[in-house]
């Protein structure tokens, strides 16, 4: 006869699943095995798969709050060691593993996310040599997408402003670490592509950890440094820091600081060249006036010339003018490309705000970040950053004296 006792299918569930639930060594395990019927449920971003080892399997869900933060692309055959916890699935009375976090077995999670994208976006030609596009040699005007506050920053402008003084230097602050950057990066490129605010520019940041550099690591990013009109200069980490924005750019350069020396020409070497070419120049327009000479001189000693010694002088006369005006003319081209490169030297120096910040001006801006341009942008108590030549400083607005207008005035 059955006992009184007698379960629902639910019930048993229920007591089977809060005895697995209340075993305190199943609430926090370790698992290895091979990864099976992988599906990742778009609609709901959860992953689904069986874990299997040999001919033993496992039915385990990973939901989407804990799946964004897998860095690679799981896949059938990987072997992975998972944490979870182990319960029970009413429904269909099926014990399952709970995973909430991932790490590929042999190797970490952001290498392997990062192979996975660079073989992709290689399949896809994003990086074929043919897509690259030629440095500018003389740029005008030059990009520098960076954190205003890094190291990288003052080494790229210490060398651009000292080989080529001509350049003029656009700098939009960018950051370079964190969930944030790729995107902060990205508005970067778009705004100076957008505008065409320069003819190269000049992306990176200073060294760090694979996972400080990971932004430039960043699919979205790394497609808008290719799909850049304007040249990119990858300059990111040190030299053994590769990353797949170095792939995508125009020109990959080992560290910010080189890439300003690749970005722009020396200009003393410049000045050394054309001196050279000066003397050259100078050099062989003596050889030809000696050479010249020599043939009217032989000219002169024929008997059937010696009788023609006024036509003889107008030429010797003329041949003198032209050495003349050949000398002049060099001279005073070298004397306008030395006028014209002090010029531009000189304007570039107006233009630094480095030289600005020297001469006892600052750069006020507010807790977001946007530049101070009037007081109206401000309010009593609220907290400001002024940026000065050696360093920073953090303060409160106490009181606000608006100035009164020429129109006011009236």
């Amino acid at each position: 006869m059955l006992s009184s006792s007698i379960l629902s299918v639910s019930q048993l569930n229920r007591y089977v699943k809060a005895k697995l639930e209340g075993d305190f060594r199943l609430k926090d395990v370790l698992i290895r095995g091979e990864i099976s019927n992988f599906t990742d449920h778009y609609k709901s971003g959860h992953f689904y798969f069986t874990l299997k080892e040999g001919e033993a399997a496992v039915k385990s869900v990973m939901f989407s709050t804990y799946a964004r933060s897998v860095p690679f692309r799981p896949q059938n055959g990987m072997a992975v060691i998972v944490r979870g916890s182990v319960s029970l699935y009413e429904r269909d009375g099926s014990y399952q593993l709970y995973v909430y976090e991932m790490q590929p077995e042999g190797k970490g999670g952001l290498q392997l996310a990062y192979e996975q994208l660079l073989e992709k976006l290689r399949q896809e030609g994003l990086f074929d040599p043919a897509r690259k596009r030629p440095i500018p040699k003389y740029p005008e005007k030059i990009g520098l997408i960076t954190s205003d506050t890094g190291a990288a920053l003052h080494d790229m402008l210490n060398i651009l402003t000292r080989r080529y003084p001509p350049a003029k230097l656009i700098l939009y602050p960018a950051l370079v670490q964190g969930r944030e950057a790729p995107a902060s990066l990205i508005r970067a490129l778009n705004y100076l592509n957008e505008h065409n605010s320069c003819d190269v520019i000049l992306l990176g940041r200073g060294g760090g950890s694979l996972e400080d550099l990971w932004a430039f690591n960043d699919e979205g990013l790394v497609r808008a440094v290719a799909a850049s009109r304007i040249p990119v200069i990858s300059a990111v980490g040190h030299e053994t820091d590769v990353t797949l924005c170095d792939f995508a750019a125009d020109l990959r350069a080992p560290t910010p600081s080189a890439a300003a020396e690749l970005a722009v020409p020396d200009a003393a070497a410049l000045l050394q060249r054309l001196e050279q070419r000066k003397q050259e120049l100078e050099h062989l327009i003596q050889y030809r006036l000696f050479s010249a000479k020599q043939y009217y001189d032989s000219v002169l000693q024929r008997e059937s010339l010696q009788r023609s010694s006024s036509y003889v002088d107008s030429q010797r006369q003329r041949l003198n003018d032209l050495e003349n005006s050949i000398r002049q003319g060099c001279l005073h081209s070298v004397q306008k490309k030395q006028e014209q490169l002090a010029a531009r030297t000189e304007q570039l120096s107006l233009l630094n705000p480095w030289q600005q910040l020297q001469r006892g001006w600052s750069v006020t801006r507010t807790e977001d970040g946007s530049t101070v341009h009037s007081v109206r942008q401000l309010n009593s108590g609220d907290r400001i950053r002024s940026t000065v030549a050696d360093g920073e400083i953090y303060s409160r607005v106490e009181r606000i004296v608006h100035r009164p207008t020429e129109e006011g005035a009236k």
